[in-house]
């Protein structure tokens, strides 16, 4: 069972197959597509349902935990946030994307937040990664907002419509995120 996360204006929660029309709409514009390595453009039918089949295979194997960010107060549907996990290594790889019409609201670094809870606390990783194209240096602030530390970029590593790609590379430790959570309460308490 994976367990639902909550937030103060996000609920994270398993897909539905309900799902699969407004992942499509969502995740099907292209300006989400060109700042990701696995969404394509178009969207075709029927991928959301095959990516819905392949999550839960995962869940199962326990290789991942993918969660729709959905608004708490109405259900809405934002976009999605996940990890990939390599038990043996207890290191797990975030990844994300959010609908453009949601854009600029923090909702992504939100839901981030609560993901690096359960992968730290829930799941006991060691450590957590994500990369980012070097053309998306939005996502890469998310990742700094995390408390996550650049470790590098691979010039050229991805092609993509025609082009190759920078990827950058930013990670966090257990330790370093458990230091972060101390020094935010110290610095509740000291309010």
């Amino acid at each position: 069972m994976q367990p639902e996360l909550s937030t103060s204006r996000l609920l994270l929660r398993p897909f539905h197959i309900s799902d699969a029309a407004e992942v499509q709409r969502l995740a099907g514009a292209r300006e989400v597509a060109a700042t990701t390595a696995g969404i394509p453009h178009p969207y075709p039918d029927g991928a959301a349902e095959i990516w819905f089949k392949t999550q839960e295979e995962e869940r199962q194997e326990g290789t991942a935990l993918v969660y729709a960010v959905c608004l708490k107060s109405s259900g809405v549907l934002l976009g999605a946030i996940g990890l990939k996990i390599d038990r043996e290594s207890r290191h797990a790889e975030m990844g994300y994307w959010i609908g453009v019409p949601y854009w600029g609201h923090g909702y992504c670094t939100e839901a981030a937040e609560a993901l690096l809870q359960q992968a730290f606390h829930g799941l006991e990783l060691e450590r957590v990664f994500a990369r980012h194209f070097k053309l998306n240096p939005a996502s890469g602030r998310v990742m700094e907002k995390l408390g996550m530390r650049c470790e590098g970029c691979l010039r050229r590593h991805y092609f993509k419509w025609g082009d190759y790609i920078d990827l950058v590379i930013y990670g966090i430790l257990r330790s370093e995120w458990i230091e972060r959570r101390q020094q935010a309460g110290n610095k509740r308490e000291s309010l």
